[in-house]
């Protein structure tokens, strides 16, 4: 297929479109833990982040040391895919800076994003960004590991919009607990579990303005973790209103079980790949003219406004998993399987 006629380049050739990173974020604070992680990622392939933790993951005044471990895992065999990332110090704690220089000179092209947590508003977000670009400088690195925050303080609420914009932000993550928390009791603890984080006025606040913040600047927003993590149900519902009600395109997951539960959830149905594969074919055929396309037995006018729906269902089955026909896979994704 001719790269010019690619549906990323001709459908979006103005920006717009999300990074292409994968719908679940899986988080492991323990080295044991971390490398059944890996495990699991190395099983199941390239379709869930592992982030490393070094906040909370990291015992006190040991810091140093787990971050080095954390580079020794970067960098080992047990990474596959280079899809695991890592979660630093918020940006006025001490380990910040040591976090950073350790993880982005040891990581190197082995590290695809940094997390860090509990920026207060726009301006922390910038330092953070700063020293993680020093970081990639002193290391000889063309440009640092892409970018994610943790919003789960007032200031950056208040912020989102300006912080999602930054150009080094790949993703924005929705901090519940914190969040909560910072409410001084205002809000019950209700509002940490499932259903009440969807329920509650200001959580349901908190979580549109990122995802809104997040489309409007053409990144990813990372929806909130589940507690319940020894029920699948709760967890496969949760992700299933994040992504269909919510706007996000991408969850944490704090234990191994939640892992599937949140790719199935976010995956597409095979109605709905059947469907945008049989759109888009029929737009390419068309040169990206407007097409009639019968569904359902009903007859529906697409153009490019819908053929950029269609294209990100495509992309999204091939970032869950999903099996795609070969043609498909040769013409969309280099033959990627």
């Amino acid at each position: 297929m001719d790269p010019a006629s690619h549906p990323r380049r001709v459908l979006f050739a103005d920006g717009g479109l999300p990074p292409s990173i994968p719908v679940c974020d899986h988080y492991s604070g323990v080295e044991e833990r971390m490398r059944k992680s890996l495990a699991l990622q190395a099983q199941l392939g390239p379709v869930f982040d592992v982030t490393l933790d070094c906040e909370d993951g990291a015992p006190v005044g040991a810091e140093a040391r787990h971050a080095r471990m954390v580079v020794d895992l970067l960098r080992s065999s047990e990474n596959r895919f280079g899809r695991v990332g890592a979660r630093v110090h918020p940006v006025d704690h001490a380990a910040f800076a040591d976090d950073v220089q350790t993880l982005v000179a040891g990581g190197g092209e082995r590290l695809p994003y940094l997390m860090v947590p509990k920026p207060r508003d726009l301006a922390d977000a910038q330092r953070a960004i700063a020293a993680i670009d020093d970081a990639a400088r002193r290391a000889g690195q063309v440009q640092g590991p892409a970018v994610h925050f943790l919003i789960e303080t007032h200031g950056a609420l208040r912020d989102v919009f300006a912080i999602a914009a930054l150009p080094r932000v790949q993703s924005l993550s929705f901090g519940l607990m914190d969040f909560v928390s910072a409410h001084l009791g205002a809000v019950p603890v209700s509002a940490m579990g499932v259903p009440g984080q969807f329920e509650h006025p200001l959580v349901r606040r908190a979580k549109l303005e990122i995802a809104a913040a997040c489309h409007a600047a053409a990144k990813v927003p990372s929806h909130s973790v589940v507690t319940e993590f020894k029920h699948a149900k709760a967890v496969g519902a949760a992700a299933t209103r994040a992504a269909h009600e919510f706007g996000y395109l991408r969850m944490w997951s704090i234990h191994p079980s939640q892992v599937e539960p949140i790719i199935e959830a976010f995956a597409p149905t095979v109605a709905e790949l059947d469907e945008a594969i049989d759109v888009m074919r029929a737009a390419q055929a068309a040169a990206w003219a407007p097409i009639s396309h019968r569904h359902d037995g009903v007859d529906r006018l697409h153009d490019r406004a819908s053929y950029r729906y269609y294209w990100q269902v495509i992309e999204r089955a091939h970032r869950t998993g999903q099996p795609l026909p070969a043609q498909c896979l040769q013409d969309w994704f280099g033959g990627a399987a």
